[in-house]
């Protein structure tokens, strides 16, 4: 069958009001036959006159609520921007850590970022603890050998500060170590804060 041309009026599907093409004998949706000619609309017994403006009315409704949901979906990702997912090394939280034994916490920091926070024992109030910061090569020849020296470290007491910057982009892994040995049974809970702060000025490859 030609195809209409652009001018050319379309009629409707008796059964489920899907438009279709001057001179088409079956619906392309639903495949009934028999469907209603343009010019035959108007004339068309009223049970199918019904099944049809209630389709396209669906129809209408339809797309009018996709348009609006996909609206309303732009403008709020426009106004709110992208999300804010939380570095991992902007945290608070307590760590108990067995004698002899660390906890940690690592992630990305580019050249010339770095991070500050505190921390405090909390039980037993005042117990000596050390953090300490490892590069990835650092913390990998711990992990392997026991060998890995670290990049930065505090003294070991029961409060401090901390404020690491980075020289060279990597991810770092910061241990808080109980030095008690294990005869002691000495668990210490220690509570951390830190926050990555980016330094504006220098973008890392300085």
């Amino acid at each position: 069958m030609e195809p209409p041309s652009p001018g050319e009026v379309w009629g409707a599907c008796r059964f489920c009001g899907t438009a279709v093409a001057p001179g088409a004998s079956t619906c392309a949706l639903c495949g009934a036959d028999r469907p209603v000619p343009a010019a035959s609309l108007a004339s068309a017994p009223a049970p199918v006159r019904r099944r049809i403006a209630l389709t396209n009315g669906f129809r209408a409704v339809l797309v009018v609520g996709v348009a609006a949901a996909l609206a309303f979906t732009l403008l709020d990702a426009a106004l709110t921007g992208p999300p804010n997912v939380a570095d991992p090394l902007t945290t608070t939280g307590t760590y108990r850590i067995p004698p002899g034994s660390v906890a940690f916490l690592s992630g990305n920091v580019t050249g010339g970022d770095y991070v500050v926070g505190n921390f405090t024992s909390v039980q037993p109030f005042g117990a000596n603890v050390t953090i300490s910061a490892y590069n990835s090569s650092g913390w990998t020849q711990r992990i392997l050998y026991g060998t890995g020296a670290p990049v930065w470290s505090t003294p070991s007491e029961g409060s401090g500060r901390i404020v690491f910057t980075s020289e060279y982009t990597d991810t770092y892994t910061f241990v808080l170590t109980n030095p008690y040995p294990e005869s002691t049974h000495l668990n210490i809970t220690v509570y951390v804060t830190t926050q990555y702060e980016s330094n504006v000025g220098n973008d890392g490859f300085g």
